[in-house]
């Protein structure tokens, strides 16, 4: 969960966040995008297909910290931490989506971009960061 990661250690006035390693890529599809692909799936006739649901496009976790900074106009250090990385080539460095089957059958395609969820995100953890241990790493 590195999204909420960056987010609440940023919002929580630390000038320096301890994360893993930022060289993997990974679709990040925005919940309520997901929702709405899994919505779309109710409509179908037919059951026991398998979908993917995703963007389809790919970003590193150095750009997403990257946006992430941008948007909240904070510059942090980052800090390695070992307990962050995966064990030794257990890393998948890229993970991106093909939902090409699920938009043929239903339409469906992912519509928040990465800055505008990411934004959204932000104004939901500025609003209950109260609830978020910032400096505990959870697995």
């Amino acid at each position: 969960a590195i999204i909420p990661t960056i987010i609440t250690q940023i919002l929580s006035g630390a000038k320096e966040i301890k994360l893993g390693d930022l060289s993997p890529k990974r679709d990040l599809n925005f919940v309520l995008d997901t929702c709405e692909g899994f919505i779309s799936l109710l409509n179908l006739k037919h059951f026991g297909e398998v979908y993917n649901i995703g963007s389809g496009v790919e970003y590193s976790m150095q750009e997403v910290l990257d946006l992430i900074q941008k948007i909240l106009d904070s510059k942090v250090k980052i800090i390695q931490d070992e307990q962050r990385l995966r064990p030794k080539n257990s890393e998948v460095f890229r993970l991106c989506c093909d939902a090409n089957k699920l938009k043929k059958a239903t339409n469906w395609q992912s519509k928040i971009s990465l800055e505008e969820g990411l934004r959204q995100s932000i104004e939901y953890f500025k609003e209950n960061l109260e609830n978020y241990k910032s400096e505990l790493y959870n697995v």
